[in-house]
């Protein structure tokens, strides 16, 4: 084992995992007191008939779900503190965890509440889905963000996920900004835990005004400001490689922005077919002398047309985001493992981990000569040790990223700490040859570049 040494980067945040445990004790403990607030004025009702059940419990789910939304929001609004704890690509997988959640709790909340009314009036299901929209005030407009959430729910699950462009998938999700206004009124006008008791009424208001703050101030307002402030535009696009091209950005003060090797921005590039949607890049090389580099692979219709991207076009950035920094590692030893437009940031963290003094190797696994991108500019960092893999398993005769090939190729990789970008199947592959190896995840380091 490697032991550390005056290189290794010592950093005095909290670590990734405790904080991530503390923010999910925070959601939990906000379901606690959601669940306190339905259950003080609940206990007597609810087992004084089967419809007092029934629609206490909707009150419940709905209650639940309303906070949970909110929770949603809060994770992927660019809040510095929960990124800078987490990392992005926690946020957003326990954002689309809790979307399941939510779903069903607005499904619960929709049938029970039916239900409630249907067993108090021995009516049919229709009839009773017919005397809440016109009983409870502000039903229309919540049966409109209802709507709106079950198309953000169904667009989201695997089989229609794959069946529409990002840039449709992205739309009907903005779309839950527009639920959650409509649902709110309602919340407020037609629930007894809010009608009758003005605690509850304050503390959601504020809920919800706190949440609306947040996405105010960290998805428009700052990222405006920072656009204003650097003025960022396209100055030269590369063409890498087959299927790989580096975009060259400038603007004044990038050297502002505080991003490190590895980390990514969403970048958004105002002219026509770009413009809709924002999408994350990592950074290949870091701001100097003005200008900074994202390198790209042509994997769906925005990537490739980004090739064609013209000088001056503008450019909306906001981050950085993500954890896939020199930061994250604590051995001298390091191992570097690239596929694909995954070289971008691999690049960038290779240039940071050298001027550092650590030890480096790289593996750069390509199926043809033609897709291997930035190899004279791996080749001049000095004094880090590059392998390329070039070739498909059948030509090569075997796999080139399983255990054995990379003991041959790195004798002490048990000494290393390794970061691994590329395409999904690389990266599954590789993490499993390490555990074959006997090493432990801890220090694997893989960031997935969505925000999806």
């Amino acid at each position: 084992m490697a032991t550390l040494t005056a290189h290794t980067p010592v950093t005095g945040r909290r670590s990734p995992a405790r904080s991530g445990r503390l923010l999910r004790a925070l959601i939990v403990a906000g379901v606690v007191g959601v669940l306190g607030a339905w259950w003080i004025d609940t206990p007597t009702s609810l087992a004084f008939t089967p419809a007092a059940t029934a629609t206490s419990l909707g009150e419940l789910s709905g209650m639940v779900g309303a906070f949970l939304v909110c929770a949603q929001v809060l994770l992927i609004a660019r809040v510095p503190w929960f990124e800078h704890a987490v990392g992005m690509d926690r946020l957003v997988s326990w954002h689309r965890t809790l979307g399941s959640t939510v779903l069903f709790l607005i499904i619960s909340h929709v049938l029970l509440m039916i239900l409630g009314v249907q067993l108090l009036t021995s009516s049919t299901p229709w009839s009773a889905t017919a005397t809440v929209l016109t009983s409870y005030p502000d039903m229309l407009t919540a049966l409109i963000g209802t709507l709106l959430f079950f198309a953000i729910g169904i667009s989201s699950a695997r089989i229609p996920r794959g069946k529409i462009s990002y840039e449709a998938w992205y739309w009907i999700h903005v779309t839950a900004y527009v639920a959650i206004f409509l649902t709110f009124f309602h919340e407020l006008s037609a629930g007894v835990h809010f009608v009758n008791n003005p605690i509850n009424r304050a503390v959601w208001i504020v809920l919800y005004f706190a949440t609306a703050s947040a996405v105010l101030t960290w998805r428009f307002i700052l990222p405006a400001t920072s656009a204003w402030k650097h003025r960022m535009q396209v100055y030269q696009v590369v063409h890498e490689g087959n299927g790989i091209d580096s975009i060259w950005l400038e603007g004044p003060h990038l050297d502002e922005l505080g991003v490190r090797a590895g980390q990514f921005m969403m970048f958004r590039f105002i002219t026509v077919g770009h413009m809709l949607t924002a999408h994350p890049f990592s950074l290949s090389s870091l701001p100097s002398d003005g200008l900074m580099r994202i390198t790209v692979g042509s994997l769906g219709d925005h990537t490739s047309r980004m090739r064609h991207l013209k000088r001056g076009t503008a450019v909306f950035a906001e981050g950085p985001f993500g954890h896939f920094t020199p930061e994250a590692s604590h051995r001298h030893k390091v191992l570097l493992v690239a596929g694909g437009a995954g070289i971008g940031p691999i690049c960038a963290l290779a240039q940071s981990l050298v001027t550092e003094g650590r030890n480096v190797v790289m593996v750069y696994r390509s199926t043809s000569h033609d897709r291997l991108a930035l190899v004279e500019e791996l080749r001049a960092i000095h004094p880090m040790v590059l392998h390329t893999v070039v070739g498909s398993r059948a030509e090569l005769g075997r796999d080139p990223l399983g255990p054995r090939a990379l003991k041959h190729q790195v004798k002490d990789i048990c000494e290393r700490e390794v970061y691994i970008c590329g395409p999904e199947g690389m990266g599954v592959t590789v993490e499993a040859s390490l555990s074959t190896l006997g090493i432990s995840k801890r220090l694997i380091h893989r960031e997935i570049l969505s925000m999806g």
